[in-house]
């Protein structure tokens, strides 16, 4: 026998109405509007990035160099880049690399060394592929050919990419700093010269190289900070040549540059030098790094004043420094860490050598020991380890 379930009752039709509105999210009278959709989430924002900072010494094309870049391009051209391959990939895995361009390009095959340089404007498209972002170019051999051959550099540098300060096509451009982003920090690069080696600056052109003023420095800087600048780079070309030995100049120009502030914040975060052809030390000053020369990245043979080959003068070093954000909007970006790289040009190969990986693949090189030891002693020189500066790979 089959039971059947009973039949339930009905519900009243304005109880089915309601519940029928309920179901399909429609409002009736009384029953209420519908609650809103809750707010979709939001991740919290990223903090600031910093960024790695990377310096070079002077690039300084002698005749055996610009013959090493004509023989690296096959006969056919010039080309810069496998000279400095060994060091690409320190330079372009930095955030942000500065290099020296020390000599003027020349134009139509007139290329020449020492003494009044015209170097390929191959040059630059050789520091664009080791990863260069930015070029000072203020030296005492800006004017080795007028002002056609401060236009032929930067019309070069700007055809590879590579940003610059220190000469200059016209006043505005004098005015302007080489603006460059790293991390999430805007940054100014500044670059100045104490001379010309005597040549004047061109007729109706005083703004052609910008020279070691303190007074114009701090000015720069400034109106670097007020157009929004979160950190601003010196490179100067500084000091007396063959002495390892800081001079008097650098001592003292380091000291108030360095000790210049805007509203209890510094008017500079960095100064990195050049000229003096030989490795010079780093040290903290008033809280900020200062190298005072990072002898020659690229050069011929060197010989000092009394005309003896000096070893030195192919001999530097790459500062590389981490900056992180401020802890508070509009403070200052900091060192966190500060290291050194020693190189060397072997002029016998016409390549740059990055040390500490020569020795790591022989450490019975004496050629590279001598040198790495060289760098060393001078770049350590006035305490910098006591300030954390650290030798890199």
């Amino acid at each position: 026998m089959t039971r059947r379930m009973p039949t339930r009752p009905r519900p009243p039709a304005a109880l089915a109405a309601a519940l029928l509105a309920l179901s399909v999210g429609c409002t009736v009278p009384g029953a209420g509007a519908p609650r809103p959709d809750p707010p979709p989430m939001t991740a919290p924002p990223a903090p600031p990035r910093g960024f790695t900072l990377v310096a070079s010494g002077d690039v300084l094309p002698h005749d055996s160099v610009i013959h090493q870049a004509r023989t690296d391009a096959g006969g056919d051209g010039y080309d810069f880049a496998p000279m400095l391959s060994a060091v690409a990939s320190v330079v372009s895995t930095a955030d942000l690399a500065i290099c020296h361009m020390e000599t003027v390009y020349g134009a139509d095959g007139d290329y020449r060394g020492y003494p009044a340089f015209t170097s390929p404007p191959q040059v630059a498209a050789g520091l664009a592929a080791t990863g260069y972002d930015s070029c000072s170019t203020a030296s005492n051999h800006s004017l080795d050919d007028g002002p056609d051959g401060i236009r032929r550099t930067l019309d070069a540098l700007d055809a590879a990419g590579v940003a610059h300060h220190g000469s200059a096509r016209s006043a505005a451009e004098a005015a302007r700093p080489a603006w460059l982003r790293a991390g999430d920090a805007k940054v100014a690069h500044l670059a100045y010269t104490y001379g010309t080696n005597g040549y004047p600056m061109p007729e109706g052109q005083p703004w052609a190289v910008s020279l070691l003023d303190e007074e114009r420095i701090l000015a720069d800087a400034r109106a670097a900070r007020r157009a929004g600048a979160d950190v601003v780079v010196l490179s100067v070309h500084w000091g007396t040549e063959w002495q390892t030995d800081p001079d008097e100049q650098q001592l003292a120009l380091a000291k108030s540059l360095t000790s210049a502030t805007t509203a209890g914040r510094p008017d500079v975060d960095l100064v990195v030098g050049t000229h003096a052809h030989v490795p010079q030390a780093y040290e903290k000053v008033n809280g900020t790094w200062v190298v005072y020369g990072m002898g020659d990245q690229i050069a011929g043979p060197m010989f000092d004043y009394t005309g003896a080959f000096d070893g030195r003068g192919n001999q530097g070093s790459i500062g590389r420094f981490t900056f992180a954000p401020p802890k508070t909007a509009g403070g200052r970006w900091r060192v966190t860490r500060a290291e050194f790289i020693p190189q060397w040009y072997d002029i016998g190969a016409g390549r740059v050598v990055h040390l500490p990986d020569a020795l790591a693949e022989d450490a019975g090189r004496e050629d590279c020991a001598e040198a790495r030891d060289s760098v060393k002693e001078a770049v350590l020189s006035r305490g910098a380890a006591a300030d954390g500066l650290t030798m890199g790979g």
